[in-house]
């Protein structure tokens, strides 16, 4: 399983873009997000690619330009954003080809391909949202988030 800070970084900012939209529907530079929760800018900056690429999130360019979620937080799955920017999450030792053992499956394969559906299946079915609910409020949480931009 490839679960990088890539994949957590992604998820982060898109939880940070998430509560901003939820208050005001302005846009987000990366500079912001990258302050507000300490992900270098220019790693930020890759990560937003590929969420833009994978129709995630949308840009605008010029002075007042920036980044917004694509859809709604509770459309966008936390799978789908680990998926646009991680290979393909695997636990298995021979990527689901079951030639893990001189070409035949290892006695663990079958274990590891229930467990990464059950993983996948888990992602797939949390949003920002769910997970925005799961602290104690959006208010609150807006409230950490300008405490900490000062």
């Amino acid at each position: 399983m490839n679960l990088t800070t890539k994949g957590k970084y992604a998820v982060t900012a898109m939880l940070d873009l998430a509560i901003q939209e939820n208050d005001e529907a302005s846009l987000s530079k990366i500079s912001e997000v990258a302050y507000r929760q300490s992900i270098p800018a220019p790693y930020l900056e890759q990560i937003f690619n590929y969420l833009r690429k994978a129709e995630i999130l949308t840009a605008e360019r010029g002075p007042k330009g920036g980044f917004k979620l694509a859809r709604s937080s509770k459309e966008i799955m936390i799978g789908e954003i680990i998926n646009a920017v991680e290979r393909n999450m695997d636990a298995t030792q021979c990527s689901g080809e079951g030639i893990c053992n001189d070409g035949s499956k290892c006695l663990a394969h079958n274990f590891w391909m229930e467990f990464n559906d059950s993983v996948n299946d888990f992602l797939m079915t949390k949003s920002l949202d769910d997970v925005i609910a799961n602290r104690r409020g959006s208010v609150k949480l807006k409230d950490e988030l300008l405490i900490a931009t000062g």
